[in-house]
């Protein structure tokens, strides 16, 4: 039964302001979220941390949470920690919030931002299609997957996704796809130069490498052989397990470009007959690449 007080108690508590109701609700969503003022851009650093004292870089380099009380160092303040959103040293950002953000790498996403009607044209001619949001300029598409973010990666196109953050302009439409090659080969730079036609391309190789090993069949074949035998052969923890195996594989043969969707599928095959959704798949390779900074 209630009671008259507990009903008189619940109208006393202050509504909470719209922008808070709409991260909480994204945060249980897994979408690690922030708020931002006028001008659409995060809130200023705290006093700790007052024109960058305490060296934003460093802290975003590592890829952790921000350790201020505060909403503080742009996307590395996200979080779905509902405490941490409803904390006293977040409400006053709250209540002067224009808009929610999101960090993107977070919840294993990237958004390609396309500015104008030129850039929209252009995706929808060279890239598959996803889920779409529109926004004030132009329209936001989301792929379901994670890398490093980059401005300007070609006229009114910027990818946001690792150490990054989009604004939340609702859940849009269509269905999310795989993130596609040709979205990680627009942050790849062309050379300033083009090089003859008779000169073979140099792959960079890891420090202490003098040769990339991995131009030999055998030896890449042996190290997705052995992740694909590791991740059968688990009896337990298999999530963990999984997370651990695309960690070691994409540490050993991630950095020279010779890993194929033919032996990406081989790992995520192995991983699905293990009871593992193509959901988590995603989310673990996507997780290890972020963790490696790739």
């Amino acid at each position: 039964m209630t009671h008259r007080t507990d009903i008189a108690r619940d109208h006393a508590r202050p509504a909470l302001p719209t922008q808070l109701r709409t991260a909480l609700q994204l945060a249980e969503l897994g979408l690690p979220v922030l708020p931002l003022r006028e001008g659409k851009v995060p809130f200023g650093n705290c006093r700790t941390c007052k024109h960058s004292a305490c060296g934003d870089r460093p802290h975003m380099k590592a890829g952790g949470p921000c350790e201020c009380p505060a909403p503080c160092h742009g996307w590395a303040a996200a979080t779905t920690d509902p405490d941490i959103l409803t904390s006293p040293a977040w409400a006053r950002a709250w209540r002067q919030a224009q808009a929610v953000a999101y960090h993107p790498g977070g919840a294993a996403l990237t958004v390609v931002d396309l500015d104008h009607a030129d850039a929209i044209a252009w995706a929808r001619e060279n890239l598959p299609a996803t889920k779409t949001v529109t926004t004030t300029r132009g329209e936001h598409w989301i792929y379901l997957g994670t890398m490093t973010s980059h401005n300007a990666v070609r006229p009114g196109v910027d990818i946001k996704s690792a150490w990054s953050y989009a604004r939340w302009l609702g859940p849009g439409t269509g269905k999310m796809a795989l993130l596609p090659d040709a979205v990680r080969a627009l942050a790849v730079k062309e050379p300033a130069t083009a090089a003859p036609a008779t000169s073979a391309v140099v792959v960079p190789a890891p420090p202490g490498d003098a040769v990339c090993r991995h131009r030999s069949p055998a030896y890449l074949e042996r190290g997705i052989a052995m992740a694909e035998q590791r991740i059968t052969e688990a009896s337990e923890a298999i999530h963990r397990t999984v997370y651990r195996t695309f960690l070691v594989v994409l540490s050993a043969h991630g950095w020279c470009g010779c890993l194929t969707d033919n032996h990406i599928g081989r790992l995520f095959t192995a991983a699905q007959e293990k009871g593992e959704s193509l959901r988590h798949c995603e989310v673990a390779w996507s997780n290890a690449r972020m963790k490696l900074g790739m």
